[in-house]
């Protein structure tokens, strides 16, 4: 799936409520897709208040399961090569790489494949991706992201048209 805009994206997302509750892989609480997206966007907005890209993953991280529901091993990928071509590959990248574990990621350092800022933003994406599953917490609404969207798409298709890009 090529999503062509943030319009399209956020039918996505809002795709995503109601469609029944996911645990962590080590058994946490059970959320619906939609509202965890919207406490781990939230979660990252707190903490990390000036990395836009990083907020976005956040939110994004869902919707390789909801496009292939059962898939526990390929979602990072799908949503990843789902959001790319809009969101950018920064976007893309962190996507990908926090299902990876933390043994992975410092393997992935250490090999050169990913500086050290990468792996601490996964590492925290990966972080808020558990914490942001609490029955009740009020993260706001899709609404309020568009704007954030829309300057990541914007950021992305400018990065995407400079000279040697």
């Amino acid at each position: 799936m090529e999503l062509r805009g943030v319009e399209e994206l956020m039918d996505l997302l809002h795709a995503c409520r109601g469609g029944g509750p996911t645990a962590d892989r080590r058994g946490g609480a059970a959320v619906d897709p939609y509202e965890h997206a919207l406490q781990t966007a939230a979660l990252l907005r707190r903490g990390r208040p000036a990395d836009k890209e990083l907020q976005v993953a956040g939110l994004v991280l869902v919707i390789g399961r909801l496009l292939r529901p059962g898939d526990d091993t390929g979602h990072a990928d799908l949503a990843a090569d789902t959001v790319r071509p809009l969101l950018g590959e920064r976007v893309a990248r962190l996507v990908r790489l926090h299902a990876l574990g933390a043994d992975d990621l410092v393997r992935l350092h250490a090999g050169g494949w990913a500086d050290a800022t990468l792996v601490e933003d996964v590492l925290a994406l990966r972080h808020v991706d558990e914490a942001g599953r609490t029955p009740g917490m009020d993260a706001g609404v899709l609404e309020d992201w568009r704007t954030v969207l829309e300057l990541v798409a914007d950021r992305a298709r400018a990065a995407h048209h400079l000279p040697g890009a």
